[in-house]
């Protein structure tokens, strides 16, 4: 029987590559050796060249320069998230250093940087313009830098808005920045370079929440576009005008517009539908034929002239950079990093349960073929607000499971992105609530299929999802079997004064105030029920986790290990919110594996 290492990816990839300027070359960080470092491939074929060599930095956002003489990128380290930027020769090199601080963090684009191409610099190259809370840890700053000086000009933000810059206009004179002042409530705003003590001013300015997601600009400097919800449930794309302010929708499908980049007459974007990813490409306004692309997910979309790359994965093909020839209609893949397994991998199917109110809730499920009754793990997502899609998700741990008999429901429950904004909304401010119910009726549901076996059902997910797992075990206890908990939160109240600084307002929302609510925040925290734990569970933590701390961890181990409860704890001494190393991904979530196939396979 293969292990779950042989289910592994060779190697995975950060969510942001960058496309040459000369649409030549593509960049990206994999952890091909181990570590998250910088690679640079050719569009047309061949091996890559290895730019960074770090064993305990690990690098995250990487640009081009215009002039594709050189790449910049941010890097942290052991998982810290404490961002610095780099700047390095395209060819290799010793990087220089933007910034160098310890306790500070400095990104390069939107927050939602996935959703296409990172433009940072200047378009003469001059300078870079970045975000940072090196002022004031509780707020986050735009910066402009000269990169010849190092002098830095700063647009102050203030509490409550984390901002971000997104590009500079191709006649140099516009900063297009992005403010969030949730995941689902942001507006983008402009500043006037050519004037020295401009102020920002926003352009989107709106009441309630709205999304606005910046797009590239228009090659006069006109205007740019936009994806935004203003006028329904999903994201459109929009064109903004500089000389009137107005917003001129261009596609309003019934699902999200994710994504879209630009490049003289072309035009790309990505539509999420039900969780798969479609791809339209426009020349001169008029559609063009595309070859068959498989059903999975499209992200980090880029486009120079004919040459569009992006990273590709399916429920049964781990993630690839992936260049699509308009011109040739071919698309080829850049990168292997499919595990060595010999086995047939199984497709996921989209099914629909009802739940306790009305609703019903999409999910993934990953069957295993053949005759008998069958265990099952429910895997719960992070985010919240983000959405299970059918990609090679944890390493192949689910097509691991699923050789090993195990079946798995992956479901969408409120809060989930995809959706529309009503239901992404349903979680805020009832984290432990509503959605608590939805993994209850998944259980019915499963319990309602003919080859499940009730008697062995888990659950595992990390972040959100290891407080959901925490939740499940802790208040509906008699349904599972066992359980995984991963960087997730034990106690609601603990976790909203632990937080980073610049998370302070966005927490308020999802959860609630640790200072007029803590009755309610313990209320909804599974620590508050830890004494109603029987089945076995299995903890996993990263010491310089800044999102979800340790302690959110230790407490839940500790109340249940007072208790003689059968709990598994590991910590992982130099990794964060997640792994950065590969080795010890491939140690976790095989060490997942085995735990849940343990405790859900044999006798009932």
């Amino acid at each position: 029987m293969a292990e779950y290492r042989d289910f592994a990816p060779k190697q995975r990839f950060r969510p942001n590559i960058a496309l040459s300027p000369d649409g030549a070359f593509v960049a990206y960080a994999a952890n091909t050796d181990g570590q998250y470092n910088l690679y640079v491939a050719p569009v047309s074929g061949g091996p890559a060249r290895k730019i960074t060599d770090y064993t305990e930095n690990a690098v995250m956002q990487v640009a081009w320069s215009p002039d594709g003489r050189n790449l910049l990128y941010t890097a942290d380290f052991q998982g810290n998230e404490q961002y610095q930027l780099c700047l390095v020769d395209a060819a290799g090199g010793t990087p220089r250093r933007l910034t160098d601080t310890v306790d500070r963090q400095h990104v390069l684009g939107p927050s939602i940087y996935e959703y296409g191409a990172l433009t940072p610099f200047t378009p003469d190259g001059r300078s870079v313009v970045y975000a940072g809370n090196d002022r004031d840890a509780a707020v986050q700053d735009v910066l402009i830098q000269d990169l010849a000086s190092g002098a830095v000009r700063r647009v102050e933000s203030v509490a409550g808005t984390v901002l971000h810059a997104v590009s500079v206009s191709p006649d140099g004179r516009w900063l297009l920045t992005s403010g969030m002042h949730s995941i689902a409530d942001t507006d983008l705003g402009l500043v006037d370079l050519h004037e020295p003590d401009a102020p920002l001013r926003v352009v989107t300015a709106h009441e309630g929440k709205r999304l606005h997601i910046a797009g590239p600009w228009a090659a006069d400097s006109s205007g740019f576009l936009l994806l935004h919800d203003t006028s329904g449930e999903f994201r459109a794309l929009g064109s903004y005008s500089l000389a009137t302010g107005v917003v001129t929708d261009l596609v309003t499908p019934p699902w999200d517009v994710e994504q879209v980049v630009t490049s003289g007459a072309v035009r790309a974007w990505t539509v999420n539908e039900d969780g798969i990813s479609r791809l339209f490409v426009l020349r001169d306004d008029e559609s063009v034929t595309l070859p068959e692309l498989p059903a999975g997910v499209i992200a980090s979309l880029s486009v120079v002239g004919d040459v569009l790359t992006f990273l590709l994965s399916t429920g049964t093909r781990s993630a690839e950079v992936v260049a699509l020839d308009l011109a040739t209609n071919e698309m080829r893949y850049l990168t292997s990093s499919s595990p060595s397994v010999a086995i047939t991998f199984v497709e996921p199917e989209l099914v629909r349960y009802p739940t306790h109110d009305g609703r019903e809730v999409p999910a993934w499920l990953y069957r295993p073929g053949g005759d008998g009754v069958r265990g099952v793990v429910i895997s719960i997502h992070g985010g919240p607000e983000i959405q299970e899609r059918p990609r090679y998700n944890y390493s192949g741990l689910y097509q691991y499971l699923v050789a090993r008999g195990i079946a798995v429901l992956a479901p969408n429950v409120r809060g989930s992105t995809g959706y529309g904004k009503t239901y992404q909304r349903l979680i805020l401010h009832d984290w432990g609530g509503g959605e608590l119910g939805d993994f209850e009726y998944a259980v019915k549901y499963l319990h309602g299929l003919d080859w499940v076996d009730p008697a062995r059902i888990g659950v595992w997910g990390g972040s959100f999802g290891g407080f959901a797992t925490l939740s499940c075990l802790s208040r509906l206890p008699s349904l599972w079997a066992a359980g995984v908990s991963m960087v997730g939160p034990s106690n609601l109240l603990t976790m909203a004064r632990s937080v980073p600084e610049t998370w302070r307002a966005e927490v308020l929302e999802w959860l609630g105030d640790p200072d007029t609510e803590a009755d309610f925040l313990l209320e909804r925290s599974p620590i508050t029920y830890a004494d109603a734990i029987t089945a076995p569970l299995f903890v996993i933590q990263g010491a310089n986790d800044p999102r979800v701390v340790k302690a959110e961890s230790d407490q839940i181990v500790a109340a249940l290990r007072e208790r003689g409860v059968d709990v598994r704890y590991d910590v992982y001494e130099d990794e964060g919110h997640g792994f950065t190393n590969r080795a010890n991904e491939v140690r976790a979530f095989g060490d997942t594996a085995d735990f849940l196939v343990a405790h859900l396979t044999g006798p009932a």
